[in-house]
């Protein structure tokens, strides 16, 4: 494959996770080779988490607002071997759509409620209209903000095969340490000790992306 591999962390919900899981997509990927986050919401929520840290993000941010005018994703950030791209809530927005038109990979992070799972259900839809223009496209959902201890987690697997998309073996747990992170403008692999448990399930959901 030519050119950077391109990483679209969507969901059509809002408040699914997609930033927290983006901004550390990045910064472990940046450990192998420069990275940038793409941050393609007009919130700015990834530009706004970068900013506020007294240490450098190990990823490069930016945001990029995607107008009327024409837009190559994988052209314009072809100086990086990974480019992780962190969608606004809307799948059929322009960005959303630009997105998973250019990925190589689409990482769907859903939570562990019915309602969040029924808010999904429209995307085994929206990958497959994509994969026309992108044949490359790979989607994987991924469990996030699991609690070791909820019955509703652990029946998460079952309706999750409902959608027909492969599930991640890899879960991101509900960790304070991420929303640490974020307030501090960094990532769990600069916290040190404190970060660990985090950086662990990170590293082993990158290894699932590159392999």
């Amino acid at each position: 494959m030519s050119g950077p591999l391109v990483i679209a962390v969507i969901n059509q919900k809002g408040g699914a996770g997609k930033t927290t899981v983006a901004m550390h997509l990045g910064a472990g990927l940046a450990r192998r080779a420069s990275a940038v986050v793409v941050d393609l919401d007009p919130q700015g929520s990834a530009t706004q988490w970068a900013a506020a840290g007294t240490q450098t993000f190990p990823a490069t941010v930016k945001h990029l607002r995607v107008g009327a005018g024409a837009v190559d994703l994988r052209r314009d950030f072809r100086a990086y071997p990974f480019v992780v791209l962190d969608c606004p809530p809307a799948v059929d927005s322009r960005a959303a759509a630009l997105a998973l038109q250019s990925c190589d990979v689409a990482v769907i992070p859903v939570l562990p409620s019915p309602m969040d799972l029924w808010a999904s259900l429209r995307l085994p839809q929206d990958i497959d209209e994509a994969r026309r223009n992108n044949p490359r496209l790979r989607a994987y959902l991924l469990p996030n903000q699991i609690e070791t201890r909820s019955a509703l987690s652990a029946a998460m697997q079952e309706a999750l095969a409902e959608f027909g998309l492969p599930v991640l073996r890899t879960a991101v747990r509900r960790r304070g340490i991420y929303k640490t992170a974020a307030l501090e403008g960094v990532s769990a692999y600069q916290l040190g000790a404190r970060g660990q448990s985090a950086v662990a399930e990170i590293e082993g959901l990158i290894e699932e992306i590159l392999a």
